[in-house]
């Protein structure tokens, strides 16, 4: 079966590595970042690009319905996906473990009542008191109550799943196209529909299925082709700013005390989150992030509400040096829960609209893909 996958972002990636790894003829289009398709931001990354790599599944403040179901099923695919690509010489950096701290009362109810959920009995959650809090280094905000600790959730560096992936699938066959997609055009001349796609730079493509995972970049193929009938796919932006930080040294308690990291792994607080890096330079670093600004536009507030921690950031943090920032644009479903998953004409895939879980959820849109794809041809 021909495969035309659009977009090359984690999502991306992935659908067209189990595609190309199944025997399908898997032909991936990443176009260059184009400033229409970033909001006309100029300094704004995609999504996967831009990506802290948190995994928060087990903590999901859901037991049930379709995002826990994809939630554990992507955690347990890229644990399978590591060991796999371990295999074969290619490996994806995966730190374990994450604290999701209770900021009120109320976050300290639920974390209990997840406890206590039979769905979850099963996971290896721990609920963590403040005495527990306060032997952390360095020091989480002292506001905290609590937490939901989740060995199992942690962080997983999306750069070099990206980079594994293009690799290994390139070794089976895969082949990439560094071109923009200019329109899709159904052409129906065999029982599956075919679809021709025409390149900015000229020519095209003809594929059995075309699977669309071009974040915002989706809005602009759709659109021609009305898909009268089809559930609401559009999305739209929403920009993220993090940082890089390196905590500074102390001076009473010697030259390494600072590089000592006695966190279980990333930490959250209301959203925000906190991602220890001492494989980076001098052990001390460390990302924060991310904003959440509707549309493409920066600002100045959202990104020291972020560097404060909304007031709660201990004194550590406050002190620490500021290494590199970045932004990201984030696709966000118009109207409907993300992703979005959808079958939008006979060949034509949508697997977009991640939102902020692009990377916990790209083996499960994957393997969704996949099914749809082999579904139809049984």
């Amino acid at each position: 079966m021909a495969v035309a996958v659009v977009g090359g972002g984690l999502v991306g990636l992935a659908t067209a590595w189990r595609l190309q790894r199944r025997g399908h003829q898997v032909q991936l289009i990443e176009a260059p970042d184009a400033p229409e398709e970033l909001g006309g931001c100029p300094t704004a990354l995609r999504g996967s690009r831009a990506a802290l790599g948190l995994l928060m599944a087990q903590v999901f403040h859901r037991s049930s319905g379709r995002a826990w179901r994809l939630r554990q099923q992507s955690l347990a695919l890229w644990s399978q996906w590591r060991h796999e690509l371990a295999e074969r010489g290619q490996s994806i950096p995966w730190r374990p473990g994450l604290l999701l701290l209770a900021a009120d009362p109320e976050e300290l109810q639920r974390q209990q009542r997840l406890l206590a959920d039979p769905a979850r009995r099963q996971l290896a959650l721990q609920l963590w008191g403040r005495e527990r809090l306060e032997a952390l280094q360095p020091a989480v905000p002292a506001a905290a109550l609590g937490g939901l600790y989740s060995a199992a959730d942690g962080q997983l560096d999306a750069q070099a799943a990206m980079a594994a992936l293009a690799a290994d699938a390139a070794a089976a066959g895969l082949i990439t196209h560094r071109e923009r997609v200019a329109a899709l055009e159904s052409r129906a001349r065999a029982p599956g529909g075919r679809w021709w796609l025409a390149l900015e730079a000229g020519g095209g493509l003809e594929a059995d299925w075309v699977v669309l995972s071009a974040g915002l970049g989706g809005n602009r193929l759709l659109e021609p082709l009305g898909l009268a009938g089809a559930s609401p796919w559009r999305v739209e932006p929403v920009l993220g700013q993090a940082l890089e930080l390196e905590r500074a040294r102390d001076a009473e308690a010697g030259p390494q005390a600072a590089a000592a990291w006695t966190w279980p792994g990333a930490v959250s607080w209301r959203g925000i989150n906190l991602v220890p890096r001492p494989d980076l330079a001098n052990g001390r670093r460390f990302w924060l992030g991310a904003t959440l600004e509707p549309g493409t536009s920066a600002t100045a507030a959202a990104l020291e509400g972020l560097r404060q921690l909304e007031g709660a950031a201990p004194e550590w943090l406050r002190q620490a040096r500021e290494v590199r920032r970045w932004q990201g644009l984030r696709p966000r479903p118009v109207g409907r829960p993300a992703p979005l998953l959808e079958a939008l004409a006979p060949g034509l895939l949508l697997a977009g609209g991640h939102y902020r879980n692009g990377v916990l959820l790209a083996p499960a849109s994957a393997a969704w893909v996949a099914e749809q794809v082999e579904g139809a041809s049984a």
